[in-house]
């Protein structure tokens, strides 16, 4: 047997194991809770009407939820990380989830009576709008070189981050007790309040941007050996970041839209994927979706158990899980490299 079809193989039972890990999460999540829904009821259509109701209502369009923002915080990593050519970047590098938690800070502050008549929507609909200010802005200053560099995109990242973040630090501190709280429970990152709008809407927004960019997965490839080379090869650089900067910002905003701040699942899933797996983006983005999904899916399922009947904030948790295990990550890999 050649070469050739040995991988085709190998290939086929990863994207099946993986498709597998994520349908075998989703009914985890779906029956884990306060009102147990067994799995075999599920698959059997036996269930009561309570069961049923807090299946459809509660559980299903959380745990789709929680797959599509894991997928979107993933796919938008690996994007970022093949532009940048470097695998710690992060989706936070463009400004879009400090520009998202400014204009949250902005309207719970500032928005008095009216930010209290929108609710949890009027934070979603800020948190998408301020990641899409912010993220144009930088997309703007970065092309004012001529050239639409990677390293002017960076630093104008930076520099809105900065911003961003005195600007929310300042409007913290003008915050009352109540303001404080409510911000704060937003920036550890939640699914709680999941209803199936909000679902259709992340839906309608992540899914494309994650079908544009994996075709452009094989530019992503090129891009790795260069920009010079890559625009020799036939790659138009400049539309290639062009669309991988505007599905990033699309991705990661309409995710923090819906669910808050969420971290590490952009910075490490796609890590891993490398690690393990290839670093062929053709490969990579597919699989980081399906990834990302399923390690938001059991982080989700883990915040609602672990502290029952309260809640953990799921970003809280992904950060706790998340952090060591990339910094274990970085010294594994530090002491390959040098032999320690």
């Amino acid at each position: 047997m050649s070469n050739r079809f040995i991988q085709q193989v190998l290939k086929t039972q990863t994207n099946v194991l993986f498709l597998m890990g994520l349908v075998c999460s989703g009914l985890i999540a779906v029956s884990v809770g306060a009102i147990e829904i067994p799995v075999f009821g599920i698959l059997a259509n036996s269930l009561d009407q309570m069961q049923e109701t807090v299946l459809t209502q509660i559980r299903l369009p959380r745990v789709l939820l929680a797959g599509l923002v894991g997928a979107g915080l993933a796919v938008s990593g690996g994007a970022m990380q093949g532009l940048f050519r470097n695998p710690l970047a992060d989706p936070g590098l463009i400004g879009v989830s400090s520009g998202a938690a400014l204009a949250v800070a902005v309207l719970i502050v500032l928005g008095g009576e009216f930010a209290g008549t929108l609710g949890l929507y009027g934070m979603s609909v800020a948190a998408f709008s301020g990641g899409l200010v912010a993220s144009l802005l930088i997309f703007r200053i970065a092309a004012t070189s001529g050239t639409f560099s990677v390293t002017y995109l960076l630093l104008a990242g930076i520099a809105i981050n900065a911003l961003s973040g005195a600007a929310t630090g300042f409007l913290t501190y003008l915050s009352d007790d109540q303001q404080l709280r409510t911000f704060t429970f937003w920036t550890m990152g939640s699914l709680g309040g999941a209803l199936w709008p909000s679902v259709i809407v992340a839906a309608s927004i992540i899914l494309p941007t994650i079908f544009i960019l994996m075709r452009y997965a094989r530019s992503l490839n090129v891009l790795m050996l260069g920009e010079d080379e890559a625009k020799h090869l036939g790659v138009k650089t400049k539309d290639l970041k062009r669309v991988v900067v505007i599905c990033a910002a699309l991705c990661v905003g309409a995710s923090v839209a819906v669910s808050g701040m969420i971290g590490f699942i952009g910075l490490l899933v796609p890590h891993l994927i490398r690690l393990m797996i290839s670093s062929d983006h053709r490969q990579l983005i597919p699989l980081a979706a399906v990834l990302g999904a399923v390690l938001l899916i059991l982080a989700d399922t883990l915040a609602r158990v672990v502290v029952a009947p309260s809640e953990m904030p799921v970003g809280v948790l992904t950060s706790m899980i998340g952090g060591p295990f990339f910094l274990w990550l970085l010294v594994r890999q530090f002491s390959n490299r040098f032999g320690i």
